[in-house]
């Protein structure tokens, strides 16, 4: 493995920058881009996060959404409404900076994508002998959650494509004091890459220095220190590197702050996903100092898997996930000035049944909706195929509204990638499964 760390002499460069130097500075260098991955975890219900009002899909209407999700459904009169051309559409009712991200063009919207082999249909779905032209253990978190991490639908993989996008860049990256991916959630399959390393900088902690051995291969260095950052250093480093990135991003995150607020929630629910946009606020603002030019990041939400009290659950879960997101963007275009240089989204290992369970909840499923947002979003528009919500159609794989995704996994990947600086005639490389099946075909939600 190649050693990412060239230089720590850029510490403490951040403070002589001085505030508007430091956002001057981020703003000017126009090759500048960022990556924000805001993964769901437990299985979002794209169900009651997007809903079709009124379109020219059949099946794609509140009445067969109400039918179908029975006491699930949310009142038509909440909604907030977004238009796709002359499709009329709600999001849910606890998401109006989404909305107000979407209608002024900041935030589109993808329909069901998930992971697939290669496109697939309720016949084939159901072919006996076709388990080689599906994902392998579909409907488990673990196994969707590595796939979604790894682009890989047939295993779990080793690395991410967070970090294999770190591995391309590479050059881009050259004389960077700090890895390019970093996770705010813990060690991250996203963020690993074949030959960088990435690290792992959780909000908030105890003004202690501390050094102990991660669990899994053995190799990996922990250390936690006076900002409560953990830094997870894959194998072949040593402690050195650990000390030397912890003093840096120490350095320059002690000289940051951010006039944007973010909601914190409140004491009984607090905000989850807040302080962890924050902090990457808070190093993207840093980037002068960390010296790159393309940059990584893996959030986590978690509590989505709602098999119970799905209605509460995921009231208090879009209130968050909105509230955070409208707050980065804000600081991203407002305070930073970089909207146009860093793109949000969201992912999730897979959506739940639109007929519901017999516990006030929904089951695992499939494919799902997600949304991308930032000031290169082509946005104040759906992207893929939003489907009929018709109980046994072509796209559910029993009779339950089980959505077999349109558009793959693959297929979001590498349009983020392809924005991120990656060539076309490169995106085969970084997801093999792209060319072999999807025909390279991206999406065009980012200009």
């Amino acid at each position: 493995m190649r050693d990412v760390v060239r230089s720590v002499s850029a510490a403490g460069a951040l403070g002589a920058l001085g505030k508007f130097g430091e956002m001057n500075a981020l703003a000017a260098n126009g090759n500048y881009k960022a990556l924000v991955c805001v993964f769901m975890a437990g299985g979002n219900d794209g169900h009651n996060t997007v809903i079709p009002i009124h379109t020219g899909i059949q099946g794609a209407d509140y009445a067969t959404y109400a039918k179908g999700r029975s006491f699930l459904a949310l009142p038509s009169a909440g909604l907030k409404t977004i238009n796709n051309g002359s499709d009329v559409y709600g999001l849910h009712t606890q998401m109006p900076e989404i909305q107000a991200l979407y209608n002024s063009g900041s935030a589109a919207v993808l329909a069901n994508v998930g992971m697939l082999v290669k496109p697939t249909d309720r016949n084939s779905y159901n072919s006996p002998g076709n388990s080689a032209a599906l994902p392998s253990a579909l409907f488990s978190h673990s196994d969707q959650q590595g796939q979604w991490q790894t682009s890989n639908p047939t295993g779990l993989g080793s690395f991410g494509w967070g970090g294999g996008l770190a591995d391309f860049m590479t050059s881009l990256n050259t004389g960077a004091a700090f890895p390019a991916a970093t996770s705010t959630s813990g060690a991250s399959l996203f963020c690993t890459g074949q030959s960088t390393f990435p690290a792992s900088v959780p909000p908030g902690g105890t003004p202690i220095l501390g050094v102990s051995q991660s669990a899994g291969n053995g190799l990996q260095q922990v250390l936690t220190f006076n900002n409560g950052m953990q830094m997870v250093q894959a194998a072949n480093g040593n402690m050195q590197r650990g000390v030397n990135y912890a003093n840096l991003l120490s350095n320059a995150l002690s000289s940051i702050s951010l006039s944007t607020v973010f909601p914190s929630g409140t004491p009984d629910a607090p905000n989850q996903l807040s302080p962890q946009l924050a902090t990457v606020a808070k190093m993207i603002k840093a980037q002068p100092t960390l010296g790159l030019t393309r940059q990584i990041f893996f959030c986590q939400l978690g509590g989505f898997d709602t098999h119970g009290v799905q209605l509460a659950t995921q009231d208090a879960l879009l209130l968050q996930l909105s509230q955070a997101v409208g707050a980065f963007q804000q600081c991203m275009q407002s305070e930073l000035g970089v909207g146009q240089q860093v793109t949000l989204f969201t992912a999730s290992e897979f959506g739940r049944t639109l007929n519901p369970n017999g516990n006030t909840g929904t089951d695992h499923a499939w494919g799902s909706h997600h949304f991308i947002v930032g000031g290169a979003v082509q946005g104040g528009k759906f992207y893929g195929q939003f489907p009929t919500l018709q109980l046994g159609s072509l796209v559910d794989a029993n009779q339950r509204g089980t959505l077999i995704p349109t558009t793959s996994v693959d297929q979001y990947a590498a349009t983020l990638a392809k924005w991120f600086g990656v060539p076309s005639a490169q995106l085969g490389t970084l997801f093999p499964n792209l060319t072999a099946n999807f025909g390279g075909q991206t999406l065009g939600f980012l200009g």
